[in-house]
Order: structure tokens, then sequence, then C-alpha cells
């Protein structure tokens, strides 16, 4: 008896794991997927430096989309910061820009502010960046190859997908 519970468990959580990937590969509200070219954009960081991806061939570019009032968000910034920003900030092989959707440029750079980042942040006050990639969910990470197409694309904030974002990172920084 024992055995057919566990088996039924076990069948159980197959089925759920395979609907979860599958509805993934299913995701409407990704507009772009891994292997295509990314959408060029230009931005200006709060510091004032211009971010034109169109002239970053040869570098490899990961975008965060974020917003000030979300949680994920808000537990994802900081572990951003040190596993990947401080690790890759003085590589000039590596570009990251933080998007703040829906947000100012002022509400941007006092959120930076407030909580002490260093990271490159950038206001996209009317989705417009956004809207190049998605329709919705944030956090959402972008990973662009050197060759400027997307390797890697996540939402949400797991430390399993950081982890995966950070071997991508490392192995194609070289």
């Amino acid at each position: 008896m024992l055995y057919l519970i566990k088996k039924s468990v076990c069948i159980g959580i197959i089925l759920l794991t395979a609907t979860l990937i599958l509805n993934g590969q299913n995701d409407t509200t990704t507009l772009v997927k891994v292997g295509d070219p990314a959408p060029l954009f230009k931005c200006r960081t709060i510091d004032g430096k211009s971010i034109d991806i169109g002239k970053m061939k040869g570098k490899l570019i990961m975008v965060n989309f974020f917003a000030t009032w979300c949680p994920p968000c808000n537990l994802e910034l900081p572990v951003l910061q040190k596993k990947i920003w401080d690790k890759y900030k003085d590589n000039p092989q590596f570009v990251l820009i933080i998007l703040g959707r829906e947000h100012t440029e002022a509400e941007v750079s006092a959120f930076a502010q407030k909580k002490s980042f260093t990271m490159p942040f950038a206001a996209d006050p009317k989705r417009e960046i956004f809207s190049m990639y998605a329709t919705q969910n944030i956090p959402r990470n972008i990973i662009i190859g050197k060759d400027g197409n997307i390797l890697f694309q996540g939402t949400g904030f797991s430390e399993e997908e950081f982890s995966v974002m950070e071997k991508i990172i490392a192995e194609k920084i070289k």
C-alpha cells in the first residue's frame, strides 16, 4: 500500500513538473526567445552615462528589469550586486544595465541611493524598452551574447535560476 502511495506521489510530481515546463515554453508575456537577436535600445543611466547596446557587439550584456515596489526584485538586486556586479564591474567585456520599469529617473536614483547600490540603473518610465522584450512579469533578466543574440532570459527570482545566470556569465565572459 505504501509503495502505491509513493508511486502515485512520484507520478504526480513528474506530471506537475512536465506541466510547468510546457507552460513555461508557452509564456505569452515574453516577446523574444533565446537565440533571437536582442532588441536594440539606448538609455541613459542615473549617473549620466549613455548606453547603446547596438554598439556593444563583442560584449556580454545583462539586462535586468525591476520595479521598486516588487518584492522579488528587492530580493534579487542585492544578490545581483554581490554575485555579479561586484565580480565583473571592472571587466571591459561585461555590461550590466538595470532598468526601472515604469519609474522616473528621480525614483530610480532615490531607490538606488537608499539601498546603497553601485550598479548602473536607468529609468524606463513608459515601458518603451521593456515592451521590446515582454508584456509582463518582473524581475526579468536577459543575457545577451557577444554576437548580439539572447543567451538566456528568465523571470522571477530563485537561487537556482540565479546560479544558472552566474554560470552563463562566467563561461561566456572568457
